[in-house]
């Protein structure tokens, strides 16, 4: 765990800290980032985008034979039959 010191800095008509480069490294944020307040303590995380691994995983899916239609013939439901107009 790494450890420094940063001075609170005006930036406009807000203020801010200077991150080193060493932590930014080390905690792989990014463009964006989000900020929480917990029990006094500001908590800095990388920004989740949704889906986050998703192409990964479909890929080994593809690979292994997983993504296939568990359904195979077009099987039409009651529902179906009487509510749409063909």
């Amino acid at each position: 765990m790494s450890k420094v010191k940063a001075k609170i800095v005006r930036i406009g008509n807000s203020k801010g800290i200077r991150i080193p480069k060493t932590i930014l490294e080390q905690c792989d944020f990014g463009e964006e980032v989000e900020l929480e307040v917990d029990n006094n303590n500001l908590i800095i995380k990388p920004r989740q985008t949704a889906r986050i691994g998703w192409e990964i995983a479909f890929k080994k899916m593809h690979k292994t034979g997983d993504d296939t239609l568990l359904i195979k013939e077009e099987i039409p439901a009651e529902w179906d039959k009487k509510e749409w107009e063909w």
